[in-house]
């Protein structure tokens, strides 16, 4: 290569050196949350299950299709954040009328523990309920005895959507949970997450004529 190109290459490399430099000594710092407000400050409110519940650890599913939880949105001026989500303490929600894909096995879910709930206003709202250490345990009885432990070393957070409307719904899509899964044969003892969806119906406890809203 001539001197001239190579001189030229040279010039090239560092133009675009510092012009890569240059943008990252300058990108913008990520932006803050937006501000949430939920409403009715105060009100009780019931979160109900609307069809079903799955929970699949490996090739094993558990569907529940009744689910409740119920909790309180913080009294003002707690239920204003300027620049972030707001979160309200839940009951640790039930799950009944449970079945598994597994032939001859019957499920059981406990819950226990300080759960709550998150919103953050956006498009979408977005919302994540926190799960306790060892705040959902599944236990099959049958051909397969096994016990499922949802967040089994640390809380976990488990991210979902909100609407507003009437009633208001929260929405858990594929969403994933650590999990610890001991047992005998039939067990998925090697999965270490799973897979939960659910829709929630969210209705307003204290004034039904209300609704749960989040805005900003």
């Amino acid at each position: 290569m001539s001197r001239k190109r190579t001189a030229l290459a040279l010039g090239t490399a560092a133009a675009a050196a510092l012009t890569v430099a240059t943008a990252t000594a300058t990108a913008a710092p990520l932006p803050m949350a937006g501000s949430t407000t939920v409403t009715p400050a105060g009100h009780a409110f019931k979160a109900t299950l609307s069809g079903k519940a799955t929970l699949k650890a490996g090739s094993v599913t558990v569907t529940c299709t009744v689910s409740v939880s119920t909790g309180t949105v913080p009294a003002a001026p707690d239920n204003q954040n300027p620049a972030g989500p707001v979160a309200s303490p839940i009951s640790p929600p039930t799950y009944s009328s449970c079945t598994s894909s597994m032939p001859g096995v019957t499920p059981t879910v406990t819950t226990s523990g300080s759960w709550s709930v998150s919103m953050q206003n956006g498009s979408p709202v977005t919302a994540t309920m926190t799960v306790p250490t060892g705040g959902l345990v599944l236990h099959t009885t049958g051909l397969a005895t096994c016990t499922v432990t949802a967040a089994p070393s640390a809380p976990a957070n488990v991210p979902g959507s909100w609407a507003n409307g009437a009633p208001s719904s929260l929405t858990f899509t594929n969403a994933t949970v650590p999990v610890t899964v001991t047992g005998g044969f039939g067990c998925p003892t090697s999965a270490t997450s799973s897979t939960f969806n659910a829709v929630y119906k969210v209705t307003d406890t204290t004034d039904p004529a209300q609704q749960i809203t989040v805005t900003p």
